[in-house]
């Protein structure tokens, strides 16, 4: 309020005041001196230069100039506080004089949020005669930018929201610079770079131990060289690492991006990851989606639509990454995007941009992933996320809301440093967990590499499709407030059907699902989990169309299989009723594989109301378990 107390005394001033303050009547001496602090500002000697103008004010209180610099100097500091005191001081020595200062004094306003205020200043600014087109332009770009976050405050409400970002402390940041960070899907891994010696960057982690980060390490293996590696993204498992180097000779052009995997020893050799991701131009910043299938990095090639661009490619089925396809106007711009960062949930892509509405510089933006693969509308994420200043990219742990990046502000320990804060409810991703665990033969126990998917219930669409490692370890990602279908796939065997129902509830912990695959033979049977009957009914919910095609698939793909569906219920209500309900639920069953071209003779049907149950009926959730389709190998 005092702010904009003060700023309306400016403009009356303005308005009926005259200029009496003269620069060239400025004692010679102090002229000296002011000069002097000049040159050193000019020299980014910004210390020394505050204290010769200081000295001045302190010799003349009414040296207009001197206040105005003053300002200037703290303004470029982003001590924005003290910059329109002293902004302010030279408006009420002499309003007329100062008022050519309106512009500079909009941007230390918008600098500590008080948009408003700024919107005045720079309004007031274009009234002036005799402006020049540049500064004009210059005027009316802050003025589109201090429009934007006044509607934005509007829209959002973000009043309420507090700042703090907090240092990550002595075990992360040193006296060098620490910057892009990296975090695994359970937060106890943080990846980074760290430029050693203020010369070579090299990657460090660090480990959470009961909530404390250890002390950071360079990474074990072979990722470390004489040459800069930077840009490092570690995948949700902790398993893979993708980063930008240039290694000379060695690459397709200036930066390229590389891949490593871990091994017993450590990091394994770098790998190109080849000519359809990389360029004789640079390519940097990439991020590896959870599912290890989706590509995002930024490149600097000229056919985009101007300056740095997104890109993305996708994984093939003979394991080497597609062709790199700009991720299009909607999220490229002719300034330039980077800092792609796709969180845990696999839905929310957050990036930088010069090009979007914003607070002026770069900023940082947010997109979803829609049912129909395309994304929305770029969401900027806000004032104080966002500022009139320069914003690097961020990145944001599975919990939603945790966010780690880097800086040279607050309490640095000395250039950047890698700090946290809590993400603004608006601008969240979707809070994940994860399912992790060994796929198996169920009669063998010996692992299995296989195929593990996890698909919205009431979407179709896929969130996540991962592949196990060699020994049939997996880890997917579980976004919360959806209800999904969980499917594992390995030709030879049953598929595997559980299902994870987080829309209206949310599990406080993450899953650990061991999982025994069932060999296609005689007598063999699994339990479809998913699906599904309104109560006393038997018309299939639409939901169970993704398990009823996973039936599909498995006939075609064993086109001699003949099976039997089989349909069971709780022991709620009369035997004869149960016995049809459940008789006609798995002659909808066949009715669907019917539809779909699977022949009459390799299908059969039983209902068996209450007589075979699984689990205790004396509870809810043992009868929900009784509640079941089941699917019977015949014949192979």
């Amino acid at each position: 309020m005092k702010n904009l107390f003060c700023f309306s005394l400016l403009l009356l001033s303005f308005t009926v005041s005259a200029q009496w303050y003269n620069p060239d009547k400025v004692d010679k001496k102090l002229g000296y001196k002011y000069g002097s602090a000049l040159n050193l500002a000019k020299e980014r000697n910004y210390d020394e230069a505050l204290r010769l103008l200081d000295g001045c004010i302190a010799d003349d209180n009414r040296f207009v100039d001197a206040w105005l610099s003053k300002a200037g100097i703290l303004s470029e500091l982003k001590k924005y506080n003290p910059s329109i005191e002293s902004y302010q001081q030279a408006f009420l020595l002499d309003s007329v004089y100062a008022s050519n200062f309106l512009l500079s004094y909009s941007i230390a306003l918008a600098g500590k949020g008080s948009f408003a205020a700024a919107k005045n200043a720079v309004t007031a600014f274009l009234t002036k005669q005799n402006l020049n087109e540049r500064v004009i332009k210059a005027a009316q770009y802050r003025l589109s930018c201090y429009n934007f976050a006044l509607e934005y405050q509007q829209q959002f409400q973000t009043g309420a929201y507090v700042f703090q970002p907090k240092n990550l402390g002595d075990s992360i940041n040193t006296k060098f610079s620490e910057y892009l960070p990296s975090v695994t899907v359970d937060g106890n891994e943080l990846l980074f770079t760290r430029r050693v010696n203020n010369r070579n960057e090299d990657f460090f982690i660090s480990q959470k131990r009961n909530n404390v980060w250890s002390n950071a390490v360079p990474v074990p293996g072979e990722l470390n060289t004489d040459v800069n590696e930077g840009a490092p993204n570690i995948s949700q498992d902790g398993k893979q690492i993708v980063f930008a180097a240039n290694y000379g000779n060695e690459g397709e052009g200036n930066f390229d991006i590389y891949m490593s995997f871990l091994n017993k020893t450590g990091w394994g050799p770098k790998i190109n990851l080849g000519r359809n991701i990389n360029s004789e131009y640079w390519e940097t910043q990439p991020c590896l989606s959870p599912d290890k299938k989706t590509l995002y990095f930024v490149a600097s090639d000229p056919s985009g639509f101007g300056g740095s661009d997104i890109y993305v490619s996708s994984l093939q089925p003979n394991g080497r990454w597609g062709q790199a396809r700009n991720m299009g106007a909607g999220i490229n711009t002719n300034a330039d995007e980077g800092s792609p960062f796709i969180h845990a949930d696999n839905q929310t892509l957050y990036f930088t941009s010069k090009g979007h509405p914003g607070y002026g510089g770069n900023d940082v933006f947010m997109v979803r992933k829609q049912a129909d693969g395309s994304w929305s509308k770029p969401q900027n994420l806000g004032y104080p996320v966002n500022t009139i200043d320069e914003e690097g990219g961020l990145i944001i742990a599975s919990d939603a809301k945790t966010v780690y990046f880097s800086s040279d502000g607050w309490d640095s320990r000395g250039g950047l440093d890698i700090f946290t804060f809590e993400l603004p409810t608006h601008a969240r991703p979707f809070k994940t967990l994860w399912v992790k665990g060994t796929v198996f033969d169920k009669k063998t126990k010996q692992g299995l590499p296989s195929n593990v998917e996890l698909i919205d219930l009431s979407t179709a669409q896929t969130i996540s499709n991962v592949q196990t490692d060699e020994e049939g370890n997996y880890l997917i990602t579980l976004p919360v407030g959806k209800n999904y279908a969980f499917n594992v796939n390995r030709k030879g065997y049953l598929f595997f059907s559980e299902n994870f129902m987080l829309l209206q509830k949310e599990n406080d912990s993450a899953y650990n699902i061991n999982i025994p695959l069932t060999p296609i033979e005689v007598n063999a049977s699994i339990v479809l989990k998913n699906i599904f009957f309104d109560t006393k009914k038997t018309e299939l919910k639409s939901e169970s169309l993704i398990e009823l095609d996973k039936v599909v698939q498995l006939m075609k793909e064993n086109p001699t299989l003949k099976i039997e569906i089989s349909g069971h219920t709780d022991n709620v209500g009369k035997p004869a009723d149960n016995l049809l309900l459940s008789n006609n639920r798995a002659k909808a069953v066949i009715n669907y594989l019917l539809s779909k071209g699977i022949a009459a003779t390799r299908l059969s049907f039983k209902g068996m109301g209450a007589n075979q149950p699984i689990a205790d009926n004396k509870t809810e959730n043992g009868r929900a378990q009784n509640r079941r389709t089941e699917l019977k190998v015949l014949g192979k």
